[in-house]
């Protein structure tokens, strides 16, 4: 009985290897549906022209917004109301440009969020309420209909000696405040290749996306066409059937790949390093020349009973700092993302510096990353 025990828990471990090999994916790989998007399943943007009434005051100012006038003059028109030759003098309306996102297999009659903004010098889009709308694409066709009360997260409030702002009061967005009435097609299931565009193109990345496509299905089917893109043959067992075989291919896991870059943003001090960087073994020496005055004026009394006047004499103080205390520092060839960030913060200094010292290294051929400035 021992002994077949051992047989059979022996079998059990041969069995279950190749399952503990094809276990849960590393920490470091991605869905392909959050790095790549299907060629041709896309939004479209869309805009219009409209009109925000029953403002409390701040709306566009007529005289300093012509086409604000304009465009309620012919507002009320279209209503029955005949103003022509009337002088407007009103506060409570406000030009707006309007735009959206119409996502892609949109149906008709569903409902869609949109931003509005204000086109003129409205102080304040709070209260508002947009009419009717009209929303175009870049063909010129009528896509959506917007229309509702807006919504704004900012807000102004002022008096006769001070003005307190949060946030932006004139722009603003309605949740579902536009009805599609108008479908883009697509014709998905007659397609016989699908292409994958990926977000971040890149050789080796591609070519592994095509490498678990093609293991997936059995066949070679996919191949990398370019850095950005993996062309899908489809099979026959699939067609008419796409919705099946994109939600397959979607969770399928690849490890994206990614060059040696840093990215450096000078106006903010923003330092940002992908785990590939590595720097040659060099030395590096920081120093600043600072200059620092200092003013601190003295008051000169003169004596009890003397005919002297009270004068104040300038005092200044000047210190420079040409920083002799600091020394080289050995930056050691970088295994890791982390022993680099170590070496480079044993020199103790901030961001900026840290900026230039990067640049330095790399016109020294020491950095082996690409650089790019913000």
């Amino acid at each position: 009985m021992i002994r077949t025990f051992a047989r059979f828990a022996c079998l059990a471990a041969a069995l279950a290897a190749p399952l503990c090999a094809a276990g849960p994916a590393s920490a470091a790989s991605s869905r392909i549906k959050d790095i790549a998007s299907i060629e041709g399943v896309r939004q479209n943007q869309l805009v219009g022209y409209g009109i925000v009434v029953g403002l409390n005051g701040t709306g566009d100012t007529l005289n300093n917004s012509p086409f604000t006038k304009q465009s309620g003059t012919a507002m009320l028109e279209r209503l029955g109301v005949n103003i022509k030759g009337a002088n407007m003098r009103t506060a409570n309306m406000a030009a707006v440009i309007v735009t959206a996102n119409l996502p892609p297999f949109s149906a008709q009659g569903t409902r869609i969020d949109i931003t509005v903004s204000s086109l003129g010098d409205a102080k304040s889009l709070q209260g508002g309420t947009l009419m009717a709308t009209p929303l175009l694409g870049a063909d010129g066709e009528v896509y959506a209909v917007a229309q509702g009360s807006v919504a704004i997260s900012g807000f102004s409030a002022e008096g006769d000696a001070a003005k307190v702002t949060r946030g932006v009061p004139t722009v603003g967005r309605i949740a579902g405040g536009a009805l599609i009435e108008r479908e883009i097609e697509y014709a998905l299931r007659a397609q016989k290749t699908l292409r994958l565009a990926l977000r971040n193109p890149d050789f080796t990345t591609a070519r592994r996306m095509a490498a678990a496509i093609n293991d997936f299905m059995g066949a070679d089917a996919a191949e990398p066409t370019d850095p950005s893109t993996v062309a899908i043959q489809i099979p026959p067992n699939f067609r008419g059937n796409m919705v099946q075989l994109l939600t397959e291919i979607e969770q399928l896991r690849v490890d994206p790949d990614q060059g040696a870059k840093v990215v450096i943003d000078e106006r903010s001090g923003i330092i940002v390093m992908g785990k590939d960087v590595r720097v040659s073994t060099v030395a590096v020496a920081q120093g600043n020349l600072t200059v620092t005055i200092t003013e601190q004026p003295v008051v000169s009394q003169p004596a009890p009973l003397s005919s002297g006047q009270t004068v104040v004499v300038p005092r200044t103080g000047v210190t420079v700092n040409t920083g002799e205390g600091n020394k080289l520092a050995l930056v050691k060839e970088g295994v890791t993302l982390r022993e680099l960030v170590d070496g480079l913060n044993a020199l103790g200094i901030g961001p900026r510096d840290l900026i230039a010292i990067l640049q330095a290294i790399k016109a020294a051929g020491a950095l082996q990353a690409d650089i790019e400035v913000m």
